[in-house]
């Protein structure tokens, strides 16, 4: 079982669409291992070009830097630009995987995905977005 990088809690696994994805019930976050945002894509020209896409962020994020739940070393920002906004992620120097905040892996997919990937995206809305939507 993992811990999760932003508040030390076990995450959950849960199986969406045929991956397990590691899940923190406390602040939201979710850990996908290295080629599952790919494989939650669909689409491999597509996936590759939002990889493509992410840029380095400088030393000027707010945001702390947080260690990679499977080695522990220190993940680097990585900016994913989108029509509203751009969405910083976490993202392992050594490449075992990517850390979103609450609701940034389903704004990713929602705003960057495909159409046929919808139901991805309605799945992750339903999942947890509905949590906030409750309190």
């Amino acid at each position: 079982m993992l811990v999760c990088p932003v508040c030390g809690c076990d995450m959950a696994v849960l199986e969406l669409h045929g991956i397990e994805i590691d899940y923190c019930f406390s602040c939201g976050g979710i850990w996908l291992d290295a080629g599952e945002l790919e494989y939650l894509m669909g689409d491999s020209e597509k996936s590759a070009e939002i990889l493509k896409s992410f840029q380095d962020v400088t030393n000027s994020s707010k945001e702390k830097k947080r260690p990679c739940p499977i080695c522990g070393k220190a993940m680097k920002k990585v900016s994913v630009p989108t029509s509203e906004t751009e969405i910083i992620i976490d993202k392992c120097p050594k490449e075992h995987g990517i850390w979103f905040d609450k609701d940034e892996l389903y704004r990713i997919i929602n705003e960057l995905g495909e159409s046929k990937n919808m139901k991805v995206a309605e799945f992750l809305k339903d999942m947890f977005q509905g949590e906030s939507e409750k309190k």
